[in-house]
């Protein structure tokens, strides 16, 4: 079960989240090669001033993403992940690319735990909820 966190410092409108929550899933499924039904998505909103990357001025929009995912996909996979939610925070939150920082971390399948079940390594073209 994915866990995709976005911290920005700046306040959404609702309807702007809900669109960008549905493009989130849309472009994990697509990319990873897996279901939606498992995906949790986190965004928080902070103060212009609480967050901050190095390279950025602190006064501009900064956004911090914190992927936890199921460890089996390749480097380019979860590149091609990181750069379109890049595109999806520029086009929704408009924080330039250069602002923005992200970590990816790998768990076993077994780390993920839904009500039902707890998740099995990733596998190509799965459901992981079957």
């Amino acid at each position: 079960m994915p866990h995709l966190q976005f911290e920005i410092n700046k306040k959404i409108k609702n309807k702007t989240k809900e669109k960008f929550i549905n493009e989130v899933m849309t472009i994990f499924s697509k990319v990873m090669d897996t279901g939606t039904d498992h995906i949790a998505i986190s965004i928080r909103e902070y103060d212009k001033y609480s967050l901050s990357i190095g390279r950025a001025d602190i006064k501009n929009g900064i956004c911090l993403m914190d992927l936890d995912i199921r460890e089996g996909r390749t480097i380019e996979k979860r590149r091609e992940l990181v750069l379109l939610y890049m595109d999806l925070v520029k086009k929704f939150f408009k924080i330039k690319k250069r602002n923005q920082y992200t970590t990816l971390t790998e768990h076993k399948g077994e780390d993920f735990h839904l009500v039902e079940k707890y998740l099995s390594s990733w596998e190509k073209g799965e459901d992981p909820l079957a």
